[in-house]
């Protein structure tokens, strides 16, 4: 069998280090991609590339994608987790922070999905997954451009997905929770409770799972 890769971005810290050392457990060859270095996250990844760039540059993407092909030959899954969740009053966002927010949590799986779908389509079959947020049903009031950009990525998962079928290549959103006293679930979630639902759709036997948002948000959408 052969040997899968994975790219994940945001991978330093927090939800993108959790998906990196799951799926380096579950067999794949790892990359991360962060605007910082990732030294602890290597440290718990055997076969690990380290790639720091900025998600929201597109030749540092390009240069970066061309880095993990020169080590590990193809792709196989992309996990667009970087993001940025900044809470300010509607009225006190400025321009320059709501085009921030949308180049970090919508352009940038835009520019790293389109960078890596030739070696996804020369690896034959292939997983796109992008982490969106149950904000997006919640709504919180001091996180207008995030909800925004995360509602705009749900949207660019549904219509890539049709796009990228032909080509057995599934995508997919994850939707965390964010405000703990609007689920059902008792308890803070952690990145760890994600890592269940990524195993799972990036799972060869999930290719006729796609365009699909799944809410892991502790049943915040039905409070």
């Amino acid at each position: 069998m052969e040997t899968r890769t994975a790219l994940v971005t945001g991978a330093a810290q927090g939800l993108g280090q959790e998906f990196a050392v799951a799926l380096a457990g579950r067999g794949y060859r790892v990359a991360g991609l962060d605007l910082v270095p990732q030294p602890e996250t290597a440290g718990k990844v055997l076969d690990y590339v380290e790639l720091t760039a900025d998600v929201t540059d597109e030749a540092q993407v390009c240069r970066g994608l061309e880095r993990l092909i020169d080590r590990f030959g193809t792709l196989h899954v992309v996990v667009n987790s970087a993001d940025v969740q900044p809470a300010k009053p509607f009225e006190e966002t400025s321009v320059e922070e709501w085009r921030r927010i949308m180049r970090v949590n919508l352009e940038a799986p835009f520019l790293v999905t389109r960078a890596a779908l030739p070696y996804l389509k020369a690896a034959g079959r292939g997983r796109v997954v992008n982490i969106a947020s149950a904000a997006v049903l919640t709504a919180p009031p001091t996180m207008v451009p995030y909800v925004a950009s995360k509602m705009g990525l749900i949207g660019f998962t549904r219509s890539l997905a049709a796009a990228l079928a032909p080509y057995d290549i599934t995508v997919n959103a994850i939707a965390p929770g964010m405000v703990r006293d609007r689920q059902a679930v008792p308890r803070a979630q952690t990145p760890s409770d994600l890592v269940s639902t990524l195993l799972y759709v990036v799972d060869e036997g999930s290719g006729f799972l796609t365009g699909q948002t799944l809410d892991v948000s502790g049943g915040s959408a039905f409070i």
